[in-house]
């Protein structure tokens, strides 16, 4: 009997071992799960593209942030013996033409006057400058969140690139400063890939110049970034007969207007800042000599997206026909500011006003 009861305690106690085992082992693998959750959470994503585009985000918004930033002009080459951090005092054109990364800081604050020439910046210079990769857009985000001053607060000072649901995927970095009374953000979104928010608007069409003046369209950027011209395209249609115009070179600024004429010694500008001659290129006439036909017309503004062969229509403008708008010498088209595709968005009006138009 003591024999049994000797073997029936050694085989409970191995029992209890085993049960020990088994839950220390557990506990074991739940504190390990534990760990490697909060791990991931700290760390982010093991996915490749994700961290590339954390990283892009992140560096791009240091560059971005971190000092007054640089521009190398071009010449027959980058000319790097004339690089400046002054690139907020450069044109649309030479920005383009050149290498710039953009920084907005000037005496360890945001600089208002950087952030003000970022319109003169495109979407695709602010990205080569940041250091993105050629597959990469971004979304640039600038706003006073709080201010001693009630006006301010809530005031958008840029907003501007490619909309973040036109890519599969994005990340986004995000700095805020407190200075002069003021809480500002700073907010930088690079995608992977995405659809580039390139609109412009016809505004103002001049078919019937009077006293021999030329033709001439007005251009608004709505955009905050700039956007280079290539790319643009005209084409007018009046009947059996159309011309094409293909932009090869240009910038204009954002929130800028541009005139597009057919004589620029005597062209009203107004407020345009930007004064692009199409008479040399034979697409706008001046005196006797009509691009655009004077009884009925069909004029388009089209945009080729890169990854694109055809052109899109952007903007059109038809007059005569059965669009009632006949105009008389001296009158032009304006557009309303709605439907950017139909004649019912657009009037005549008696007194024209180039580079005077307001959003």
């Amino acid at each position: 009997m003591r024999r049994a009861s000797h073997h029936s305690e050694r085989d409970e106690g191995g029992l209890t071992a085993v049960i020990e085992f088994l839950s220390a082992f557990t506990l074991f693998l739940m504190i390990l799960t534990a760990f490697l959750s909060l791990a991931q959470l700290q760390m982010g994503s093991n996915d490749p593209g994700v961290d590339r585009l954390d990283r892009a985000a992140s560096l791009g918004l240091d560059r971005l942030t971190s000092g007054e930033g640089w521009f190398v002009p071009m010449a027959d080459n980058l000319d790097y013996e004339n690089a400046t951090s002054d690139w907020h005092m450069a044109d649309a054109e030479a920005l383009d033409s050149g290498r710039v990364q953009p920084g907005l800081m000037s005496h360890h604050k945001l600089d208002m006057t950087r952030i003000s020439a970022l319109h003169n910046v495109t979407e695709d210079g602010m990205a080569a400058g940041l250091g993105l990769d050629s597959d990469m857009s971004l979304h640039l985000s600038i706003r006073v969140l709080e201010s001693d001053v009630p006006e301010r607060k809530g005031l958008v000072l840029f907003d501007g690139g490619t909309e973040r649901g036109t890519a599969p995927s994005s990340s986004t970095a995000y700095r805020s400063f407190q200075q002069d009374g003021e809480q500002i953000s700073v907010v930088l979104e690079v995608h992977d890939g995405g659809r580039k928010n390139n609109i412009l608007h016809i505004t103002e069409v001049m078919v019937r110049p009077a006293s021999g003046g030329p033709e001439w369209i007005e251009l608004h950027n709505p955009n905050d970034f700039a956007i280079a011209l290539k790319g643009w395209s005209f084409n007018h249609t009046s009947g059996s007969t159309s011309s094409n115009l293909l932009l090869q070179n240009g910038v204009v600024s954002g929130q800028s207007l541009s005139v597009l004429t057919g004589d620029p010694s005597s062209q009203a500008v107004g407020n345009a800042t930007h004064v692009i001659d199409l008479g040399a290129l034979g697409f706008l006439g001046v005196g006797q000599l009509d691009g655009l036909a004077d009884g009925r017309g069909l004029l388009s503004l089209r945009y080729t997206q890169l990854d694109e062969i055809t052109p899109a229509d952007v903007v059109r403008v038809a007059w005569g026909g059965d669009t009632q708008l006949f105009m008389v010498t001296g009158q032009s088209l304006v557009w309303d500011g709605t439907d950017r595709f139909s004649s019912s968005a657009w009037s005549l009006e008696d007194v024209p006003s180039p580079g005077e138009y307001e959003a």
